[in-house]
């Protein structure tokens, strides 16, 4: 029996040195160039096609302390700096932090098919989007603000209802308490939307076309908005990347090993949460990012979240940029949806995770 355990531990060791752990300057590079490249070509594709030379020039030229000719004339120059930029940048905001949500939710709940919208952050920030168009509030004054503030609001108001319904008698929240109550929140809060919906119809073309998704609206204002998120809920993640490796061995193993796992499992929750609600409060509704990216990056750099989590910031940044640039452009001066891209390209990739997890078990 002694002979059993200590082979067994020997298999266990020996996966372990096998499996990559840490972070292959290459691969780091690799990523950091695909969202480069996607930003260039945000940048250069277009109704108005650019020579990328002269689009990196005039970017030059509002760096503080550089100036430079572009040779783009002042209306191409316009395109690229209030109209192109603004939208490439809150692209790469919004991809990065919907990427390593996803990550971080699929460590934290040690599920494969954990996404940013697990805990009701999609139903209540619709809900919130929905109640500020229905009202009308947003069309006075200033009032273009409403909606991602009031989608701000509704996201976390349902984190916060599901964290509050997910503990137990004892206070834990474990992962099956957290997924059923974020079910149940998401359910509540859909049905609520529906309701407000019906109440006024002549709001739904307005609301779907906030709920699809899209970038067409960004501004520099709404990316200042959310970087302070970004950086702060992604460097709260990108910390606790070692605790959710040691978290994925089981929660008792774990606390054998000094992590306290509800502890752990909760911080990182909540700057998941926080962080997605400032992203689709930007973005509007855009899925399955949290679930192409980081399983992309299982697949080819390894499935440590010391790899994971950095290289899905990087992936999801460049693959946001990628697929807004594929949305304006596919069937231009016409443009799809953007949720409804990330859609296409999720909803087989999903299908083949979910197939991929029931062999694995």
């Amino acid at each position: 029996m002694r002979d059993a355990a200590q082979r067994s531990s020997a298999e266990i060791d020996l996966d372990t040195e096998v499996a990559p752990t840490t972070l292959r300057r290459s691969w780091l590079v690799g990523a950091a160039a695909l969202a480069v490249a996607a930003t260039l070509l945000g940048l250069m594709l277009g109704p108005v096609t650019m020579a990328p030379h002269r689009v990196l020039l005039e970017l030059l030229d509002h760096v503080p302390g550089v100036r430079v000719r572009s040779g783009l004339s002042p209306s191409n120059a316009a395109i690229v700096w209030k109209i192109r930029a603004p939208r490439v940048a809150l692209g790469l905001l919004v991809g990065a932090m919907l990427a390593v949500s996803g990550g971080a939710y699929q460590g934290a709940f040690r599920n494969p098919l954990a996404d940013a919208y697990l805990l009701g952050v999609a139903a209540g920030a619709g809900l919130g989007a929905t109640i500020a168009i229905a009202s009308g509030a947003h069309s006075g004054g200033g009032g273009s603000q409403l909606i991602p503030i009031a989608a701000f609001g509704g996201a976390l108001i349902a984190v916060t209802l599901t964290l509050a319904l997910s503990a137990t008698h004892s206070g834990e929240r474990g992962p099956a308490s957290l997924i059923l109550a974020g079910v149940a929140i998401a359910a509540f809060f859909t049905a609520l939307q529906t309701f407000v919906l019906q109440r006024h119809v002549d709001t739904i073309r307005e609301v779907y076309s906030w709920i699809l998704g899209e970038l067409g609206g960004a501004t520099w204002r709404s990316v200042w908005l959310l970087l302070p998120y970004v950086i702060v809920t992604s460097g709260v993640l990108l910390a606790a990347r070692n605790s959710l490796d040691v978290l994925s061995v089981g929660d008792a193993e774990a606390t054998t090993l000094g992590i306290n796992p509800q502890r752990v499992r909760l911080v990182v929750v909540i700057a998941a949460s926080l962080g997605t609600a400032a992203a689709v409060a930007m973005s509007g509704l855009i899925g399955f990012v949290g679930i192409i990216v980081p399983h992309t990056v299982r697949l080819l750099a390894g499935t440590s979240y010391r790899i994971v989590l950095p290289l899905s910031l990087l992936g999801g940044a460049a693959f946001l940029t990628a697929a807004d640039l594929l949305a304006r452009t596919a069937f231009a001066p016409g443009t799809i949806p953007l949720g409804v891209v990330t859609a296409c390209i999720g909803a087989p990739f999903f299908l083949v995770v979910l197939r991929l997890s029931k062999v694995d078990r």
